[in-house]
């Protein structure tokens, strides 16, 4: 089975829970495991809250959201048309945070590389930033 979504919202905190939710409503086809839908929704939030926070800091832009299943791959690009990422390298690192005096972590691209198969992470200053994520959901009609 192949399906495809298109998302388009504004990067306003409210929009997180949406985007997280519609994804996990966007597998259900593929009868996940509670913690792979755990898994998909914490991935999904991670990705989205950076675009809303660190994609238009000063500003509300627009995210987009792509989602492909293929066969029981599931394919999902996160992106936003904002400031970038300055130093890539260094925003891949655990802990780091451009936006520490909001308490942030650092920690939401390890949190999505923990939850997620594969993630890719483009980012071109003032352009915005695109990440790339992927996880096989496994099919087992047992469930």
């Amino acid at each position: 089975m192949t399906n495809k979504i298109r998302l388009y919202f504004s990067s306003i905190s409210e929009n997180e829970a949406f985007a997280r939710n519609a994804l996990a409503s966007f597998i259900l086809p593929l009868n996940p495991t509670l913690s792979e839908v755990n898994d998909v929704k914490t991935a999904v939030s991670e990705a989205v809250t950076n675009a809303i926070v660190h994609g238009y800091p000063d500003s509300v832009g627009e995210v987009e959201i792509i989602a492909e299943i293929d066969g029981n791959d599931l394919h999902i690009e996160i992106s936003d048309y904002g400031v970038g990422i300055d130093d890539l390298e260094k925003a891949l690192e655990p802990f780091y945070s451009t936006r520490v005096e909001s308490e942030r972590s650092g920690m939401g691209f390890t949190i999505m590389k923990t939850f997620m198969d594969d993630v890719t992470v483009i980012s071109k200053l003032n352009s915005g930033t695109k990440v790339k994520m992927s996880k096989k959901i496994n099919l087992n009609s047992a469930r």
